[in-house]
């Protein structure tokens, strides 16, 4: 008897295609295995990954209490969960400064933080939470070699000189991602990590130095959760490892994440020897990445070439072993965006999909 394999749901008939399937188990074993190697105390996980408030629970139930948001939406879903401490890790300015204030308002409960990394931008957000009573908790956003967002640390020191004295900010800390530092040899990331950070760590002396106290330094992602956490004076902010993807599993070789979130599609024509096409299109994984965005569980050799809104078409070696409708198992190459695709995630346990979850980050409003 064939064992059955992992990803394979015995009710797959049951839901249309292309669909998003989660497996708690996995999703919480890659929970646990952070936790065994971060302490909770040191961890703000970013939400961006899963939108989900029922794996966000997940984290809350093992013990970490912060975690970072890109949107107003996965910052109002960590509310309605009761998360304890949100950073708002996105700039924000014109109608997002006064839906942030909205949500302090509504979730009193949740501490709620937002970047800064431009004194003309402070001002404004001083000003706005002095009209409504109330103060902007903000971290200082710093550039280290990304080239998005933020400052770089060399001008840092002068923005908080600039904006300390702000009559409704208070500056709790640093924020610096390193999206960038992703080498597949550790040693070699390790090392470009730390040179991007040493700037840094000189920067967060100099400040506790005219602020006379510590401030908080949050830093990186997945691909250099671990590096930060042993450098031991800094939060750490990974956010792919709760369902993990292709791309990292790649990148990040010597990671101990497995994977925990899949799709599911089917075959809907067979157009030559070579050929399949399955309906895994632009709409339905995500899209930012070369060719090939989805790796296949069960059909390896499937090589995706080409892809419009609602189509994909893989090439393999024999055509005649596939027939329309034969259920493809994928990973993405990215998973976050890939989430944000769906509505609802399918949930699957003991092989059988038992419900759903909600994507309900996925919207750009909640209430607020």
């Amino acid at each position: 008897m064939k064992e059955k394999l992992w990803y394979e749901v015995e009710n797959i008939d049951e839901i249309d295609s292309p669909a998003l399937l989660i497996f708690p188990d996995r999703a919480k074993e890659n929970i646990r295995k952070l936790t065994e190697k971060i302490n909770v105390q040191k961890l703000r996980p970013h939400v961006k990954t899963n939108k989900i408030a029922e794996v966000c629970s997940m984290m809350l139930e093992s013990g970490i209490r912060k975690f970072k948001a890109a949107t107003i939406a996965e910052a109002e879903m960590l509310a309605m969960i009761k998360a304890p401490d949100v950073l708002l890790a996105y700039p924000v300015n014109g109608p997002k400064i006064k839906r942030l204030i909205c949500l302090i308002k509504k979730y009193p409960d949740t501490k709620f933080s937002c970047l800064v990394d431009r004194k003309d931008n402070a001002q404004i957000i001083s000003r706005i939470f002095e009209e409504a009573s109330l103060t902007a908790y903000v971290y200082i956003d710093l550039n280290v070699g990304m080239n998005r967002t933020g400052i770089t640390p060399e001008k840092a020191l002068n923005l908080y000189r600039e904006i300390y004295s702000l009559p409704s900010i208070k500056i709790l800390g640093l924020h610096a991602y390193d999206g960038h530092l992703k080498d597949p040899n550790l040693i070699t990331r390790t090392e470009n990590c730390n040179r991007a950070f040493a700037p840094v760590t000189e920067l967060k002396k100099e400040i506790e130095k005219l602020a006379g106290h510590p401030m908080t330094l949050i830093a990186g992602g997945s691909p250099t959760c671990f590096i930060h956490a042993a450098a031991g004076d800094r939060e750490c902010s990974p956010g792919t490892f709760v369902f993990w993807d292709k791309g990292n599993k790649e990148q990040l070789p010597e990671q101990p994440f497995e994977w925990a979130a899949i799709l599911v599609c089917r075959v809907i024509s067979i157009p030559s020897p070579d050929k399949i096409c399955v309906d895994l299109g632009h709409k339905s994984v995500a899209a930012e990445n070369p060719q090939p965005r989805v790796y296949f569980l069960n059909a390896p050799e499937a090589i995706p070439t080409a892809q419009s809104e609602e189509h994909l078409v893989v090439e393999v070696p024999d055509s005649t072993k596939f027939k329309t409708g034969d259920v493809l198992y994928g990973v993405p190459w990215h998973i976050c965006p890939s989430v944000a695709l769906y509505e609802k995630a399918h949930v699957v346990e003991n092989s059988r999909i038992t419900g759903f979850w909600k994507v309900v980050a996925r919207n750009r409003e909640i209430s607020v």
